[in-house]
């Protein structure tokens, strides 16, 4: 798992992954080109894969495609995959393979009758369990973890559709939000700590479920509520039921949907993400502040904290690098050459800006540091006569096990290294990262690290749920290497 963890993570701008996007759509006669237009508003949150099932009244219809959705999915979707409901996936892959068997949504027929699903998120125990399963004479399809929900609700001997699946998620633990379709029911669920988004709509008479509020703007659908953590809905024609499927807990949302994943017109929690992130670049200007001339955002997701930065220091923001959006994704270059030179052709220096200037750039967080140190490099070769670097999040110090695509703890940058050690990597003239209390303070809540009101796990390394996979995992490790002392 690390091995294929690392090779998904050789991407071009070093940051975190989210791994998928879902939407489903209840009671719309074109249900899948709303499903479309949710998963293209989706699109930051995966960009390997995108799939796209559908009811009709009689009888499922399903498409599934490497590649983004406005390759796939174009005007002619509703002829293609009708039906009044369904369901889509966005993939960027954490657990199993790229590969056509490894997107969802995934579907099977169930003795109570076809049922798709479709999962952002990770699953701590999956391993465990599919173990399990294989054992009792389970057969699997694909590598991914969602396809183990399936094989437990196959299993569940409970009666009706919504108790089989409630049985199942029961026995699942880690990060996730889910879709699920039956021939009558849209079915929505949340995990108990509340780790990955999902959101509630209604468009006309019809309901969508989505990753993020962005999705439902660009469906026309307006915005009922967030699902709960831990609750599981079910939308039928009568209307909405809705389940509280676990026990109290905790309830920590994933900070890094403020951070880095959510799209800054995204409402999260009832909060403006963009105006949370601003808030982070005003609390990077009180706690690290610097002598300079300009404040340069790294494209794009550093440019709300950047502009946050300006407003409360008074020195003024610039578009000191202009990131060109036509250049392809560079993890698929064969060579490390080859990735190099792409990334040199996404960032290229405004000199005009950057000039005889003390820059202060300005990202949303460093996770190896290479493309950063790349970054600095070429603001030196454009004439920067000083460079301070500052990350709006707390230095990365953990890995996430809960559908964060991000390196292992053994190359995440601020996990080996100190700050001065850090600072001259990256070949600056000053670093500075926002403090965890600081992050919390942005979004409006008081930091207690003895009840954490979010999973700042990566930050912290207080995990909000067990480890299982991981932990077994490590376990194995240390016999092996005892048998080899």
């Amino acid at each position: 798992t690390a091995r294929v963890s690392r090779m998904l993570f050789d991407h071009d701008d070093d940051k975190p992954r989210e791994e998928c996007g879902v939407v489903g759509v209840f009671g719309h006669p074109q249900a899948s080109l709303l499903v479309a237009l949710g998963l293209h508003a989706l699109q930051h949150r995966g960009q390997e894969a995108c799939g796209i099932t559908t009811f009709d009244g009689d009888k499922f219809h399903g498409e599934r495609h490497m590649g983004r959705v406005g390759d796939n999915f174009g005007g002619d979707v509703s002829e293609r995959l009708p039906g009044p409901s369904g369901i889509g996936h966005n993939r960027y892959s954490t657990q199993g393979k790229p590969a056509i068997r490894n997107i969802q949504p995934v579907y099977a027929d169930l003795d109570t009758g076809g049922f798709a699903i479709a999962h952002n998120g990770n699953l701590t125990n999956a391993r465990a369990i599919r173990k399990r399963l294989v054992r009792r004479g389970s057969i699997f399809q694909s590598t991914m973890d969602t396809e183990v929900i399936l094989h437990l609700l196959a299993r569940s001997d409970q009666d009706s559709v919504a108790d089989r699946f409630i049985d199942a998620i029961r026995k699942i633990e880690g990060g996730f939000s889910l879709v699920g379709m039956t021939n009558k029911k849209l079915i929505g669920a949340r995990d108990p700590s509340g780790l990955r988004p999902l959101v509630l709509g209604q468009i006309g008479t019809g309901y969508v479920l989505a990753s993020e509020t962005c999705a439902l703007d660009l469906m026309g659908a307006d915005f009922v509520r967030e699902i709960d953590p831990g609750e599981v809905i079910i939308i039928t024609k009568d209307g909405i039921r809705s389940y509280n499927a676990f026990p109290s807990q905790p309830v920590r949302p994933c900070l890094f949907e403020y951070v880095y994943f959510a799209r800054p017109d995204s409402i999260v929690q009832g909060r403006s993400v963009y105006d949370v992130r601003r808030k982070m670049g005003h609390q990077l200007a009180i706690e690290h502040p610097a002598e300079i001339d300009v404040v340069v955002p790294v494209p794009d997701s550093g440019v709300p904290a950047a502009i946050g930065f300006s407003e409360h220091s008074g020195i003024p923001f610039q578009l000191g690098i202009i990131r060109s959006h036509y250049v392809g994704r560079t993890f698929i270059q064969p060579t490390q050459t080859g990735r190099q030179k792409a990334v040199s052709r996404k960032h290229s220096p405004n000199r005009a800006v950057l000039e005889g200037k003390r820059v202060l750039l300005v990202d949303d967080s460093i996770v190896r540091g290479n493309t950063s140190r790349k970054i600095v490099q070429m603001v030196r070769d454009a004439g920067a006569k000083e460079i301070h670097f500052r990350s709006a999040s707390p230095p990365i110090t953990h890995q996430d096990f809960y559908g964060i695509d991000m390196a292992d703890r053994t190359e995440l940058l601020a996990a080996n290294h100190t700050l001065e050690e850090m600072r001259d990597y990256l070949q600056v003239e000053s670093l500075g990262f926002l403090s965890v209390p600081g992050l919390y303070r942005a979004i409006g809540v008081d930091y207690d690290p003895e009840t954490p009101a979010f999973a700042d796990h990566c930050f912290t390394g207080d995990y909000p749920t067990r480890l299982i996979d991981h932990d077994q995992n490590e376990s194995s490790k240390e016999r092996q290497l005892s048998l080899l002392d």
